[in-house]
Parts: C-alpha cells; structure tokens; sequence
C-alpha cells in the first residue's frame, strides 16, 4: 500500500497534482481526444440479458488489488444461493492507479495483478473494459491512461474498447450507461457535451440511463456547500437527461474509498419513491474511507431546463446502506495511536526538524551579560505549574537572539494549522482545533528540551561539548522526540474524526487498512437492472506465485466475500 505520509512521497504527489491544475486549464486532453477520434456509442443492446462489473479506485496494493481482480475474474460467483455471472464488461470507475499515473505505476500496481488474476486468451471476445480517470489518473495530463486504456490494448483478458476518457455503452432493454469524464473537477468540456448531445440523438425518451463519475458530488455538497462540482454534475444532468426525457436511475462514482448507497425519498413524508440511486463503491484496492460522517439525509437542488426557463426542485436521498458499519468504521480511527510505527518517517522527519532547533537554540550561548547557554539554564530550573513563569523568561530571552528559532517555530505552527482540514466536519470548529495541535507540538519541543537537559547533564553527568552528550541528545531528540510528535499527530488525527469529522482522508490513510473492498455486479434484463453489491472484510493476504515470471499465478487462501445489501433492481 501507498505510504501517503513518506515526505518523499507527499512531495511528489502534491508536486504532481499543482503541475496538473495549472497546465490541465491550458491542454486539456479531452478536447484533443474529440479532434482525433469521431467515436460515437457502443451497442450491446442485441442481447437478451448483460452482466456488468462496476469498479473503482484500485491499483494500490497488491493483496487488496489482486483479490479485488481474482474475485471479478471468477465465472461465476455464489450470492444467496444464486450464481451471479463475471460481467460482459467491467467499467472501471476511477482512480485506476496510486499514488500517481507513471508507467511503471500502471505496469507494477494495475496491469500486473490484473493480468495475473484472468490472463489473456485468443478464443473470447469478452468482457470489454471501459475505464473513467480519476484525479489520479489526471495527475500526468492524462498521458499513460490514454496510452493504457484508449488504444485498443488489453488488461489481462479484459478488452479495452474506448477512445475517449468517456464514453456511451447502449445495454438491453432501453438502458444505457454513460461515463463522463470530469477532470480534476472542471467543467465538462464542449467536445464532451457534444458527444453526449449527439448520444441523445440515438435515443428515446423513457430510455434509462446509469450515469458514471468520477467522484460522488452529492456527498461533497452536503459537507461542504462550497463545493461546486454537485453543480456541474448538476448542470450536465438536467440539460442531457432530464430535459431529454431520460430516466436517471442511478449514479455510480468511487474517489471515496468505502461503499454508501442513498435512495431518493419523497419529501413530504420520506417514503422510498425507488427512482434514483446514488452509489459510491471505491473499495477496488486503495485505503479503506471511513464512513461515519456520511449525512443520514442529503438535499439536493436539481435543475430542469425546459425551453428557454431553468427551474429547481429539490430532492432528497436517504442513506440505506455503508460500508464499513458506522460503528466499525469509527473503531478503526483508534488504529491511529499507532501512527509513530505505521507512518515512520513523518516522527522521524519532526524528530530531526526538533533537532535542528534546538541546535539553533543551543547556538545563542549568552543573553543579557549571562554566560550560560540555553540547555545549562533550563537544567538550573524544576519545571513544574508554579514555576513555569521563570522557565518562559528562558524561552522568551533565547528567542529574542534567535530569529532564526522563532522564523522555525512559525513554521511548524504555520504549516500544522495549514494542515488542518476546513472542508469536512464541523467547519467553523475545524480551523480551531488546528492551533492548540500545532501548540501541543510547541510545548513538546521545549518540554523535551528540558527532559534531555537534565537528564543528561544532570543525571548522567555529561559535559554539555562532550562527544557523548552531543549524540545521546541527537539520538534522544530524533527516536523519543520524533515518537512523541508521531504520537500528537496521531491523537489529532482520531480526535478530529471521531469528535470533529473531520480529516476522513488524512486520518484513514494513515492506517493503509486494506479490508472493506467492494464492486458492484449488475444484471441487466427485461426485470430491469438488478445490482448487487460484493463486499470482502478482508482481503487475502498469503498470496504466492506458483506460476513463471512470463505467467504469473498466484494462489492463497480462499477470498471471503458477502453481500453488502439485499439486491435491488433499478426500475
């Protein structure tokens, strides 16, 4: 699993992500993918029944991404007794690869386990993949996706068919599936909303349509109604579906790596109407979302454009179903009390920042006439309540010498109150609870200042310059100092999503927790469009090559899979 919190790491992803906001607004390569390709849609409606297989948000770790691929890879699976078939084609949802969209990314954490888990075979035609970009995917311009799913290729025994990162799939029985692409929450481009234009053409009204996204917009708006991307979702879907005469009935999305399923409900009194179903299903491979601050009820303002009038009415969906539990997927925020061990080189890196401050510290050696330093006055003095007046004069007389130190600490302070999350939870708290994290921060560094003055030059009875001094406070600073900071990062994290809900990224990434994966299986007949939803607590984690470096195969124990909910069909 990705280690998100490797400053290497976190260097390189946010590098990635600015370069892609600011040059995506400049070459966006939807509009080029339109100039070269005159692709309308595919038509599958021939058949009397259809399998498909919906996934998002994969390509992170191996033994969550290969079981995820074996389990779809199987003919047929077991749910309630019934067999329900691999799907006709997979669409894959977003998010396709982490952290970022190099090609060695693609090739180590997609192609290789899904090439390993259905491996190529010259006889079938099916399944046929299609695949949505994530902001992931995104994050090189869309270059290595074009590449891997545009181009007529194959992952494993899945055969891509597009040539545009969206696309129109025409399903039995009036039903059709649209992917849209919506690149790092821009506006859907003119070529785009073109192609759905002329889409609609082949269409008629009282058609159902199963629209794919990339990220679950209604739950950004309830969060945070500064979120614009409900309103271009919005947007496209009253101008290309309802004002068409379309039936919506569902929208499938990842970007949050959990399962939640909400249903539209009648407003005057919240009885399920069954129309429209909102589902996010991102557990194909990455970090495990928590799912507790999910909003019971979500209203949502939908437009209607009829002749020359724009109208809103308002709707409202009910929360039926997630996954993890709410219970489960709070207990697992404890997780982050272990934060120093999991997440290693965040400590180490506050332990060597600690260091240099104090290096910076002990450097201003007088104040004032007195020739002492820093380290031999804070071990003249018992820090305690009521004398810590005396011990701030310390501090304060130190820093009054040392910009630097001071230039330091605003630094630390600045950036962990920067860190703090003012999109999720309780907002106007949010910003709050950033300022006595950063100060707790402060406190530990001096604290530890102290701790290791007077045990060394106290109790160990070290000269200050001496060799052994000097490395058992590098030593002391960097492994217990980098702990401590490790473990307030930590208890920040839990705090702010069990009492805040805040920081479901963060807080949860930290934890690379691999289990509550999920995909979505649907079957389409003359019934309508049954979906059921495949979840597995946990992944299989023995996995060995018993095959060749050309053929890789992989055997473990046997995957462990249930039904996230009763089936239901789309009507």
């Amino acid at each position: 699993m990705v280690a998100w919190y490797n400053l290497r790491q976190l260097a390189t992803t946010g590098l990635k992500t600015l370069m892609s906001t600011i040059f995506g607004n400049y070459a966006d390569r939807r509009e080029v993918q339109a100039a070269l390709n005159d692709e309308g849609s595919f038509n599958y409606s021939d058949k009397n029944e259809l399998w498909v297989d919906y996934i998002s948000d994969l390509g992170d770790g191996f033994n969550s991404t290969y079981t995820m691929a074996h389990l779809m890879a199987r003919e047929n699976l077991k749910c309630n007794g019934e067999p329900i078939k691999r799907g006709d084609l997979l669409i894959m949802g977003g998010d396709q690869v982490y952290p970022t969209p190099e090609k060695k990314e693609y090739k180590n954490r997609l192609q290789g386990p899904y090439n390993a888990a259905y491996p190529w075979d010259d006889n079938t035609r099916l399944p046929h993949l299609f695949a949505l970009p994530g902001n992931h995917d995104w994050y090189d311009g869309l270059n290595n996706f074009l590449k891997l799913f545009c181009q007529g290729r194959a992952l494993g025994n899945w055969h891509t068919q597009q040539k545009r990162s969206y696309f129109a799939l025409k399903l039995p029985h009036r039903y059709w599936i649209w992917g849209i692409d919506v690149q790092l929450s821009s506006d859907i481009d003119k070529p785009q909303l073109d192609y759905f234009d002329t889409i609609g053409n082949e269409m008629q009204a009282g058609d159902k349509v199963i629209l794919c996204t990339a990220e679950p917009a209604w739950i950004y708006n309830s969060i945070n109604r500064g979120d614009l991307s409900y309103d271009r979702l919005d947007f496209f879907e009253g101008k290309y579906i309802r004002k068409r005469g379309f039936h919506h009935v569902a929208t499938l999305t990842g970007d949050l790596h959990h399962y939640s399923h909400y249903v539209e409900i009648k407003k005057e009194d919240k009885e399920y109407k069954g129309k429209k179903h909102l589902i996010t299903a991102g557990g194909g491979g990455a970090f495990m979302h928590p799912t507790h601050f999910l909003k019971k009820l979500i209203t949502v303002n939908e437009s209607s454009f009829l002749k020359s009038e724009v109208t809103e009415t308002t709707s409202s969906f009910q929360l039926v179903k997630e996954y993890p539990s709410i219970s489960a997927s709070r207990k697992l925020a404890i997780w982050n009390l272990a934060f120093p061990v999991m997440n290693w080189g965040l400590p180490l890196t506050l332990g060597i920042f600690h260091l240099i401050t104090s290096w910076f510290l002990q450097s201003t050696t007088k104040y004032r006439g007195v020739n002492s330093s820093f380290m031999e006055n804070l071990n003249e003095l018992e820090v305690s309540l009521q004398n810590i007046v005396p011990v701030l004069e310390v501090i304060q007389k130190t820093l009054s010498h040392n910009p630097s130190v001071v230039v330091l600490n605003l630094s630390l302070v600045a950036g962990l109150v920067w860190f703090t999350d003012t999109c999720f939870g309780k907002q106007k708290w949010n910003l709050l609870a950033g300022v006595p994290h950063a100060l707790i921060h402060f406190i530990n560094l001096y604290f530890l200042v102290w701790l290791f003055s007077r045990i060394n030059l106290s109790h160990w009875k070290l000269e200050l310059e001496s060799g052994w001094q000097v490395m058992l406070f590098t030593g002391e600073m960097i492994l217990i100092g980098g702990f401590l900071s490790g473990m307030i990062f930590g208890l920040y994290l839990i705090v702010s999503a069990l009492i805040f809900e805040s920081h479901p990224t963060e807080a949860y990434s930290s934890l690379r927790w691999t289990g509550y994966k999920n995909f979505l299986r649907i079957h389409i007949s003359k019934e309508g469009a049954t979906i059921y939803s495949i979840g597995v607590k946990k992944v299989v984690k023995n996995w060995k090559d018993t095959g060749t470096e050309k053929q890789p195969k992989f055997q473990g124990d046997e995957i462990k899979y249930e039904l996230i909910e009763t089936p239901f069909t789309l009507k």
